[in-house]
């Protein structure tokens, strides 16, 4: 009885010990992201857009590029997120492809994950209105405005 009651803790705080370092595992955001896009779909969409990237106590506008929207007709997009792994302002802009195993950033089942060259990440969260957003077969262009 003894026994089996330890080996039930020693299960429990195993469970625990795992769940702790898969949060702990997350680096903290750099900044967060907002972006508008506006779009014309007919099947395969167009868009375009613009976005906030909040850094450091500051706003750093920037363009949008190759996103896509599943649905037909004109459609006002909006999602905000999390920016990961920036260290510089200029690593921001660049091309974004979807995110791939070896990421340690959590998405939930809504989310997209998405990588550029410089390594930065970006975890948009599954709130559009209006439309299906999703990725281009090229990925998403996001360059900072002067």
């Amino acid at each position: 009885m003894l026994k089996s009651l330890a080996s039930k803790w020693l299960v429990a705080l195993s469970a625990v010990a795992v769940v702790g370092i898969a949060i702990a595992a997350e680096p903290p955001p750099s900044g967060t992201v907002t972006i508008t896009s506006k779009a014309v779909a007919l099947g395969v969409g167009v868009s375009w857009g613009d976005g906030t990237l909040k850094m450091g106590g500051k706003d750093y506008k920037f363009s949008v590029d190759g996103l896509s929207v599943a649905d037909l007709g004109i459609s006002s997009v909006t999602t905000s997120g999390e920016v990961f792994n920036l260290k510089n302002v200029a690593d921001f802009s660049g091309n974004y492809v979807a995110g791939e195993a070896g990421i340690a950033i959590a998405g939930g089942p809504a989310d997209q994950i998405l990588k550029n060259q410089n390594g930065v990440v970006i975890r948009l969260h599954g709130t559009q209105q209006g439309a299906r957003l999703t990725l281009a077969a090229q990925g998403v262009k996001l360059t900072l405005k002067p």
